[in-house]
């Protein structure tokens, strides 16, 4: 097992590298265009062949889909898949003798996916609410809303949580530390989080 966190410190966004090491296979979630000759160098240190390109969530931005096509690999992604991949809610994507679980967690975007590997979620955006740069305010706050306490709160209490921006200025959790103290989802009812997401301006976070 071989698991790199990289983060952005400009917009606190974060890129995972996960690999079976003896197969030499890896899978990256998330990663950015920028960060690429980084990424294609720590794949080439350890001689590691990429099995699948993943990403929790994406904003219309399909020339970042096309580069990182070129990385070789399927690029999953909640509504488009690169040829040769496969992708719906509860789908596996081996790697070596690993295996990642695609899981449904609409809300950010209308498409927006989690990854499960081992004790370990990638939840991309679904609990950072408003720390994405590209978008402020979730595009479908119901379903944000499903996603968080039907798709992420439910798992075992221990599951660790790796957000794909900074939440709160936390780079992991634990579903039993969201779950009980999250600003919003544990501290509001539904009604209150929707009303509290409709006061949320459009565009860009720019704070």
């Amino acid at each position: 097992m071989y698991f790199r966190m990289l983060n952005d410190p400009a917009n606190c966004a974060f890129t995972y590298l996960l690999a079976d090491a003896s197969a030499q296979q890896a899978v990256l979630i998330d990663p950015r265009v920028s960060d690429l000759p980084v990424l294609r160098a720590l794949l080439s240190e350890r001689d590691l062949h990429l099995a699948w390109v993943l990403r929790t969530h994406h904003h219309g931005d399909n020339h970042a889909h096309e580069i990182l096509a070129g990385l070789g690999a399927p690029v999953i992604q909640g509504d488009s898949v690169a040829p040769g991949g496969a992708c719906q809610d509860g789908s596996i994507l081996p790697f070596g003798s690993e295996l990642v679980r695609v899981i449904a967690t609409p809300g950010h975007t209308p498409a927006c996916l989690s990854f499960a590997w081992r004790d370990r979620l990638f939840c991309g955006d679904v609990l950072a609410v408003d720390g994405c740069p590209q978008q402020r305010r979730p595009v479908a706050p119901e379903a944000l809303w499903d996603s968080a306490m039907q798709r992420i709160f439910t798992l075992p209490d221990e599951t660790l949580l790796f957000f794909g921006h900074a939440l709160r200025a936390r780079a992991v959790s634990t579903v039993l530390e969201q779950r009980r103290w999250h600003p919003l989802f544990a501290s509001l009812t539904r009604d209150e989080f929707l009303t509290q997401m409709a006061q949320m301006p459009d565009g860009p976070n720019v704070d």
